[in-house]
């Protein structure tokens, strides 16, 4: 039941009792019954009266006055929505709202330690604002209404990093949450701008939840979600008017919301009107409850500028207070403002643009180019200018340039400049606060390449380049966003403390319209203090290239017209380049990819890696699964297109320091697909549909196309969402440099099970299970694909018997079989032979003539050696009847009787007779002496 205070008819409040409404019966009737107040006890309360329907409710700024049921408008420093309620005083928790604060994670240690470590946890409020956790824990923001009729919660909020997670959802008196995911999820916002977010109320009680959950992958410290003005539609009716909270007023009766105070008034709860400060003494922002007493001037109340160039060359410095000024020049040791007007000779124009005897720098007719200390030129002939944008002296901001002041909390720095020209740097200005964000935004129409190069999809259309360096004492960052056609700026980079001078560089690869902001922030803490007034960033200078309406501070080669060398430039396919001698384009040689820096020369084509080739566009260099190597003076052949589909590997489970369970999941896809990067990566941490993906996948930032991406997945059992989530998508290898193979091929053992691939792996040798340095990943992808073609040398061939005329040669692979694929086994071959039947007669045939052969030489042999030896014995014999006399000269002349035709032979060996006459003539031979 409602309560409402009772009020005579003076209207003077009754202490003893007030009125309420009875619960609805199911006719949709009630009734209106005096209660006695708490601690009072009294007789003879009105009786009770029949009251207003259940779905009654008064107009805006209107209440029910309980006493005569009737609307009445609220008094001026009130104000009323009617039918509705509104939260936006956040000094303390409003009544009704409450904090539950839960470590999700069931996977890793006791629940019970988790719970109270999340015990500190919680939404804080901020003022005008409410602000969420900062670390792992989920916090829920809870607040419970009854509705008589359908109505609405309307609500803003900031939300810029996605390392939270933030959802907004409903539960009924049916204990069923919002029917639509799509509404759960709320959608970030950009840096400094508050978002608006709405759901349909069903009638009956609703609790409404405001859920965060923060994921720490590392130290870094997540940004909060801030909330405000919670407005709730469709309450039955209200029976008192809200006060004006400090800092706003209402002037009129009837009221449906409070203005706020202007600058240097300020105002208490319920004001009619807002008090002025006394201005020599005291000041105040818009929206204050109190003013303030104005410190001393000090160096950190004014800043220089630089006036533009007058026609001798020179600028004067000029000294201004930063405004609103809030400090005072009559105190003790303050500081005055001082003198303007020195005169110093002004720093060239920036390149591109000229100084025509004027007091301002005008740009480069186009066609033209300057340095920017002489006039413009035109390029010569077979050149064309190099357009875009080099910003190195900053005398005064660039007309694409802007700057500006934001603070989530307040309004002290709206209309100050974030950002201050200082000659050779632009530096980060003084602002209201420490945490205000300091914003600079360099807007650039569009990119496109030369016009002799023609870009392949994906390729670099241009790039900005910034030397920057941060100088803080405290935790400052310095963020640089990107915004694509004016949808959504999503953060590039940041640094936090304080950085040496550096330069940085980013790609653009789609011809769109860019926004750039560099936002500086000193202090990321909701206080309005100014201890840090020092802490600063200054950029010295950004480039830009292939910019749309750019400058031009040089001229590059074109490729010329055919008619004549003194025609006009013209466009290049892609994958030429321009030759030198001719400025004719020609074509980028095989296996080698034009060059994104530079298409002048042959050298403009670089050569691909080992193991790759070039597309057809020259754009990149891939690999067509085809890799050969050479070991031993043998070249191996390598077919990996089964590797060409798109593999997955989940390493893990790792955990941060509160114990949250994660796992690093990448797709690779490492070869194939003509140099397509077919690994895909997203976040769905907002439960975008596949529709709505593929619709805005252009512009959906993170959405990674790669060889090799990562995502860093949380289960759902992890923080207890009903999926898992996948986050801090991002590319790991986006060029195609070469392949090469390092083989050890002794003790393989393929399996079938290898066919396909097995999944990938991280080798268990691998510190942190997949890079050492976080640079160099190493994976292991287990397939049969790993072994080498097959060649020739990889069988042999084993010839079987002779049989029946035929015999059959069979093929079989070398063991261990180290190939695959490749060459094929041979047939089996079947060719005609002789028997073994045949061979067996002609070579016994051989034999036994042979045998025959050696008896006859034999027996002749034979026969000689026995006349020989007969002669030699007459011989002895003859000797020996002589005793001892000289035997004459035998003759040579033939004997009678002996056969002319014969013929000595000699011979070295001495038969068994012979020994035994030698031996009997050394005996007799004893006479002699």
């Amino acid at each position: 039941a409602w309560v409402s205070s009772g009020i005579d008819e003076e209207g003077n409040a009754l202490a003893d009792y007030h009125f309420e409404y009875t619960e609805c019966d199911s006719s949709g009737s009630r009734w209106r019954v005096a209660v006695p107040n708490p601690s009072v006890e009294c007789s003879g309360l009105p009786d009770p009266v029949k009251g207003k329907e259940c779905t009654f409710s008064c107009a805006s700024g209107e209440y029910l006055e309980m006493k005569n049921q009737v609307c009445s408008k609220c008094a001026e420093g009130t104000y009323s929505l009617g039918s509705g309620i509104k939260f936006d005083e956040w000094d303390e928790l409003p009544a009704g709202f409450s904090n539950v604060a839960t470590f999700m994670d069931t996977a890793v240690g006791s629940a019970e330690n988790k719970a109270d470590s999340c015990n500190n946890s919680s939404w804080t409020p901020r003022g005008n604002y409410i602000e969420s956790n900062r670390d792992d824990c989920t916090v829920s923001l809870i607040y419970a209404v009854h509705l008589k009729k359908s109505g609405s919660v309307f609500f803003e909020y900031q939300y810029i990093d996605n390392n939270i997670f933030f959802e907004f959802f409903i539960q009924n008196d049916q204990c069923k949450e919002m029917e639509s995911t799509a509404d759960k999820w709320v959608k970030l916002t950009d840096n400094g701008e508050w978002g608006s977010h709405s759901v349909t109320l069903k009638s009956g009680s609703n609790i409404l939840y405001w859920r965060t959950t923060g994921i720490l992958m590392g130290s870094k410290v997540v940004k909060p979600v801030l909330v405000k003005n919670i407005t709730i539609e469709g309450v039955a009716y209200t029976s008192e008017c809200f006060a004006c909270k400090p800092g706003t007023f209402s002037d009129k009766p009837g009221s449906s919301g409070c203005q706020v105070c202007p600058r240097n008034t300020y105002s208490e709860k319920g004001a009619k009107e807002c008090t002025k400060c006394k201005e020599e003494m005291y000041y105040s922002d818009e929206g204050s409850s109190v003013c303030i007493e104005r410190p001393p001037c000090t160096n950190k109340d004014f800043f220089q500028i630089h006036t533009p160039c007058d026609k001798e060359g020179k600028t004067q410095i000029m000294y201004k207070w930063i405004e609103p000024k809030i400090c005072r020049e009559d105190l003790p040791d303050a500081l005055t403002l001082p003198p303007s007007g020195e005169r110093k000779d002004c720093p060239p124009c920036n390149p591109g643009f000229y100084n025509n005897a004027s007091s301002s720098c005008t740009p480069c007719p186009p066609g033209t180019f300057s340095d920017g200390t002489q006039e413009c030129r035109a390029c010569p002939a077979g050149t064309e200018p190099a357009l875009g944008f080099e910003y190195k002296w900053w005398n005064i901001l660039p007309g694409n340039m802007k700057t500006s002041c934001f603070n989530v909390g307040n309004s002290k720095c709206d209309g100050m400049n974030g950002w201050e020209v200082a000659g050779d740097h632009i530096q980060s200005g003084a602002g209201g606060s420490d945490n205000d964000y300091l914003i600079l935004n360099l807007h650039i129409p569009g990119f496109k390449p030369p016009t002799s190069v023609t870009g392949a999809t994906g390729s670099e259309l241009g790039r900005i380049t910034f030397i920057f360096e941060t100088i803080c004492s405290a935790d400052c960052v310095l963020y640089f966003m990107a915004d694509v056609n004016r949808k959504n700026t999503n953060v590039v980079e940041s640094w936090e403390r304080s950085k040496e001078k550096q330069s940085y560089t980013h790609i653009i690869s789609k011809n769109a319209s860019f926004t750039f902001t560099w936002a500086f922030q000193r202090i990321n803490e909701g206080q309005d203090s100014r201890q840090f007034i020092n802490d600063m960033a200054k950029i010295y200078s950004i480039t830009v290239t292939n910019a749309v309406d750019g400058v031009a501070s040089s001229c590059r080669a074109c490729a010329l017209g055919s008619e004549q060398s003194g025609s006009s430039c013209v466009p290049c396919p892609t994958g030429h380049y321009i030759e030198k001698e001719t400025s004719q384009c020609q074509e980028c040689p095989d296996n080698t990819f034009l060059s994104i820096h530079q298409v002048y020369g042959r050298e403009a084509c670089i050569p691909c890696g080992p193991g790759s080739k070039s597309t057809k566009d020259h754009s990149a260099c891939f690999s067509d699964c085809l890799v050969s190597y050479i070991k031993d003076n043998q070249t191996l052949n390598y077919d990996f297109s089964n590797l060409s589909q798109v593999g997955s590997l989940m390493s893990g489970p790792s955990f941060t320091s509160r114990g949250t369970k994660f796992f690093h999941f990448f797709n690779i896809s490492l070869c194939g697909n003509e140099g397509k990067k077919m690994a895909i990566c997203t976040d769905n941490i907002t439960d975008v549909t596949l529709k709505d993906m593929v619709a805005e996948s252009e512009d959906f930032s993170n959405f990674v196309g790669a060889f090799v991406c990562q995502s860093t997945i949380i289960p759902s059992d992890s923080k207890g969402f009903r999926t898992a989530l996948a986050l801090q998508s991002n590319s790991l290898a986006d060029r195609f440099l070469g392949a090469t193979v390092e083989t050890m091929l002794e003790n393989i053992n393929i399996k079938t099970d290898m066919f396909p691939p097995s999944p990938i792996k991280i080798p268990d040798n691998v510190e942190r299970g997949w890079t050492c340095d976080g640079c160099t990943f190493y994976f292991v992808w287990e397939s049969a694909e790993a072994c080498p073609l097959c060649t020739e040398q990889d069988y042999h061939e084993i010839e079987g018997a002779c049989k029946k005329g035929f015999q059959e040669t069979l093929y079989v692979w070398n063991e261990p079989k180290h190939c695959i694929k490749g060459v094929p086994l041979p047939e089996k071959r079947t060719s005609t032979c002789e028997t073994v039947d045949f061979w067996l007669k002609v070579g016994a045939g051989v034999g036994a003539f042979t045998a025959v052969l050696l008896i006859a030489l034999t027996c002749y042999f034979w026969k000689k050696n026995q006349k020989l030896e007969y002669k030699y014995s007459k011989l002895v014999m003859t000797a020996n009847s002589k005793e001892c006399e000289l035997p004459a000269a035998d003759s040579c002349a033939i004997m009678e009787g002996e056969d002319n035709e014969e013929e000595i032979v000699y011979s070295n060996k001495q038969s068994l007779l012979g020994k035994l006459k030698s031996l009997a003539t050394k005996v007799s031979s004893n006479c002699c002496y």
